[in-house]
């Protein structure tokens, strides 16, 4: 977890591609391959994994499920490996994030014979739960001790590119970053206003809320199609939410 410092580093179980990434990247570290073009290959995967879910092919599904979350993890290692943060790669994967995760769940829907709105509620759920993870890690990022400092708390206007980038990409994609997740983003920091002035946030605190990032959603997906329990998924999502509450509540008491 090289965003964090020593101290502030905790188990996070939605980070587990990141040793494969780690190892991708140091076999690849010397190639012309960019961080963003494995942002574009996460995102072609996770539509080759949609696509074997809509034709039920569930065994092909997880491992490329799980592979995207690897390559996920390995453009930001790329990133800081070379040294070449950027705004375009942190908005494109965020922005390839949250298209695949309704697509993703609207197939689900469809296979399962579930209503579609049930479908949207279960996004809705994935996106609040995320957000509130990625809300807490990013202010434990720019709090903790050389932790990365491109995601921000609170991000109102287009930040300044960097030199290798364009700033008119960079305008573009935050406004579609914005359209995106500004009502989650929104709606999460109404919960919890003061959250960016705690000191830090103990690591089995962080540990337990990994659990709704995307990289265990994603796990949980693959192992109910391994199991032929895709009728489940939704109802997962929806009901993994009932814990939301309790991670705010337990941050604004302690912490």
């Amino acid at each position: 977890m090289p965003k964090l410092s020593e101290k502030d580093r905790f188990i996070d179980f939605s980070d587990y591609g990141r040793p494969a990434a780690q190892f991708i990247v140091r076999k690849l570290i010397h190639t012309k391959i960019s961080a963003i073009e494995y942002t574009i290959a996460f995102g072609i995967v996770g539509l080759v994994a949609i696509y074997c879910i809509y034709n039920s092919y569930f065994y092909l599904a997880a491992p490329l499920l799980i592979l995207k979350s690897i390559l996920d993890a390995a453009d930001g290692e790329v990133a800081r490996v070379k040294k070449t943060p950027s705004y375009t790669g942190r908005y494109l994967d965020s922005i390839f994030d949250i298209i695949l995760n309704f697509i993703l769940l609207a197939v689900i829907a469809h296979i399962t014979l579930t209503p579609y709105w049930v479908a949207f509620l279960a996004f809705v759920c994935i996106q609040i739960q995320g957000t509130l993870y990625n809300f807490y890690y990013v202010i434990l990022r720019n709090k903790s001790e050389g932790g990365d400092q491109t995601s921000k708390v609170f991000e109102k206007k287009a930040p300044r590119a960097f030199p290798q980038e364009s700033q008119k990409t960079v305008n573009f994609l935050f406004g579609l970053f914005t359209l995106l997740y500004g009502v989650f983003d929104r709606f999460v920091y109404s919960l919890d206003r003061k959250a960016s002035k705690s000191d830090r946030f103990p690591n089995w605190f962080m540990s337990a809320l990994s659990f709704y990032g995307l990289g265990f959603q994603l796990l949980a997906v693959a192992v109910f199609l391994v199991l032929d329990l895709s009728q489940y998924i939704i109802p997962y999502f929806i009901m993994s939410t009932v814990a939301f509450p309790f991670f705010i509540l337990v941050r604004k008491i302690k912490y």
